[in-house]
C-alpha cells in the first residue's frame, strides 16, 4: 500500500514569523558560532581590536545566513511508504519501503529522512541522503518488529533539511501514514477428525436437497447435457419450454470459534500471557477450519462476531477464504478483555443444534459459568474447549493446591456434558493439545461403542 505526499521546503508565513521559524532551527553548532561571534564582537569593542571585531562578525553572520538561505529554498519533495506486509503476525518482522522523489527544478541539500513509529515497534529510523538531482528519486528500507499484537500508525514521514555547514535544520513533515497490523501467531494444526465433524466433514458431509417436496421444486431450463430423468414435467408445462430439477446442494460444515475474553477470566498480561494463548489459539483453530473448507464463524462472551460474516460465518474453501482469514485475524488483532462476567450472552446466540462443531478457549470458570457452558454443548453438533487456568500459568502448582483442583472439577462437568475438555499448562502448544484433544475423543466413541477416527 503506498501512502504519498508532497511537501515544501519553504513557509508562506509572514516575516517576522519566518526569522522565528529559521532561529530556532539552529543546531548546537549554529548557536555556539552565533555566541562566539557575539561574545568576540564585545571583546573586540571593550579592546578596541579591529581584527577581533571582524572574526566576531563572521561567526555571528555565518549561522544567520545559513538558516535564512535554508529557510527560503524553495524545492518540492514527494514521499511514499510502502509495508511489506501489511498483516504480520506477532513476533515477526515487516519491512518499511521509503522513496523520496525530487519533483522540482533545482537539486536538494543534505537530507534527513526520518519516519515516527511507535516505540513497541522499535526505534525511531533516521537516513541521511545526500545531493538528489532534479526529478531524482532516493530509495531506503528498515524493519519493524512486535511481540504484542495491534494496529500500529507508522509515520507521518519527516525531513530534517540542513545546510552543508550543519549550523541550521528545519524539519518538514509529510500528511500521510500507514497502518502496521500485528495479528496473533497462527500455529499448523494436524488435520484430525473431531467430534461434531460428522455433520459434514470432508467425505462424510451430509448432502440436502434444496427443496423441500415437488411442490416446492424450483426449476431452471434444460441444459445440454442435463439427464432427461431430472425433467420436472409439471413446470415444463407451465413454462412452455423444457424445464429440470436443480442438483441436490451440499450442505456446508460450520464450526464456530468461541473466544471467552472476559477480563475476570485471565490473570497476567504481555505476550506469554494464558490471555495472548487464547487469542492465538482461536485464530489458529479459525484459519485451520477455513483452509478444510468450513464455514467458520467467531464469537466472543460478549456474543460479538466480526464484522461482515454472514448468518452461518465465513466460508472456507473459496475464493474469498483469504480475505474472510484477513477479517477475522484483523479482529483478534486488537481484541482485549471486555468488561462482562458471564457467558449468557454468548449461549444465547448458539443454535440449537445447528452449529456443527464448537471449539472454545475458556478462562477461569467459576461453578455458575462452568453450567452455563456445560449448555452450550446442547446446541452443538460437537464440542472441544481448551480451559485455561490462570493460577497454573502465574505460579507454583505446588503453591496451589486448591485452584487446581477446582480447575479438574470444572473440566470434569464439562465431560459430563458432553465436551471434550483439555486442560492448557504453561507452554504447551495448540498442536499437542489438538492432538490430545482428538486422542480423548477416540477414547471416550470407544468406550461408548462411538464411531472411531477416520
Amino acid at each position: 500500500m503506498d501512502a504519498g505526499g508532497t511537501d515544501r521546503s519553504h513557509d508562506d508565513r509572514g516575516e517576522s514569523g519566518g526569522i522565528r521559524t529559521a532561529l530556532t532551527g539552529l543546531t548546537t553548532r549554529g548557536r555556539s558560532f552565533l555566541a562566539a561571534g557575539i561574545a568576540a564582537a564585545v571583546c573586540a569593542y571593550v579592546l578596541g581590536q579591529s581584527d577581533l571585531l571582524r572574526v566576531g562578525l563572521l561567526l555571528s553572520v555565518l549561522p544567520l545566513v545559513c538558516a535564512t538561505v535554508l529557510y527560503r529554498t524553495r524545492y518540492r519533495v514527494a514521499g511514499s511508504r510502502r509495508l511489506s506486509p501489511e498483516r504480520v503476525p506477532a513476533g515477526s518482522e515487516a519491512r518499511v519501503h521509503l522513496r523520496v522523489d525530487n519533483v522540482s527544478r533545482m537539486p536538494t541539500g543534505l537530507l534527513m529522512l526520518q519516519d515516527r513509529v511507535p516505540y513497541v515497534l522499535g526505534p525511531r529510523p533516521r537516513f541521511v541522503l545526500d545531493r538528489v538531482e532534479p526529478g531524482g528519486r532516493r530509495e531506503v528500507s528498515y524493519r519493524v518488529r512486535s511481540d504484542l499484537r495491534g494496529r500500529y500508525p507508522l509515520g507521518p514521514l519527516q525531513l530534517r533539511l540542513t545546510d552543508p555547514f550543519g549550523l541550521c535544520e528545519l524539519t518538514r513533515s509529510f500528511s500521510t501514514y500507514d497502518t502496521l497490523t500485528v495479528i496473533p501467531r497462527v500455529e499448523a494444526l494436524p488435520p484430525v477428525r473431531l467430534s461434531g465433524e460428522a455433520k459434514g466433514y470432508g467425505e462424510g458431509r451430509q448432502r440436502t436437497l434444496a427443496l423441500a417436496g415437488d411442490d416446492d421444486v424450483i426449476p431452471r431450463g434444460y441444459r445440454y447435457g442435463d439427464d432427461l430423468r431430472r425433467v420436472h414435467w409439471r413446470s415444463t408445462a407451465r413454462y412452455g419450454e423444457l424445464m429440470v430439477r436443480r442438483e441436490e446442494q451440499p450442505q456446508r460444515a460450520r464450526c464456530t470459534v468461541l473466544l471467552d475474553t472476559r477480563g475476570v477470566a485471565y490473570e497476567g498480561a504481555g505476550p506469554d500471557s494464558p490471555f495472548e494463548w487464547a487469542v492465538s489459539g482461536a485464530a489458529s483453530v479459525l484459519v485451520h477450519m477455513l483452509e478444510r473448507g468450513f464455514s467458520v464463524r467467531l464469537l466472543t462472551d460478549t456474543g460479538n462476531s466480526v464484522p461482515g460474516e454472514g448468518a452461518d460465518g465465513f466460508a472456507g474453501a473459496s475464493q474469498g477464504t483469504a480475505d474472510a482469514a484477513g477479517l477475522m485475524m484483523d479482529t483478534l488483532a486488537v481484541i482485549d478483555h471486555s468488561d462482562g462476567t458471564s457467558l449468557s450472552p454468548a449461549y444465547d446466540l448458539l443454535r440449537g443444534g445447528n452449529e456443527g462443531l464448537l471449539v472454545a478457549f475458556f478462562g477461569d470458570l467459576d461453578e455458575e459459568q462452568a453450567a452455563v457452558a456445560a449448555r452450550m454443548r446442547q446446541r452443538s453438533g460437537g464440542a472441544v474447549a481448551f480451559v485455561l487456568d490462570s493460577a497454573a500459568w502465574t505460579r507454583e502448582p505446588a503453591d496451589v493446591p486448591g485452584p487446581l483442583d477446582r480447575s479438574e472439577e470444572r473440566l470434569r462437568m464439562l465431560r459430563e456434558a458432553g465436551w471434550t475438555a483439555v486442560s492448557v499448562p504453561y507452554g504447551a502448544t495448540l498442536e499437542e493439545l489438538w492432538r490430545l484433544a482428538d486422542r480423548e475423543r477416540t477414547a471416550v466413541a470407544a468406550a461408548t461403542g462411538g464411531e472411531g477416527t477416520r
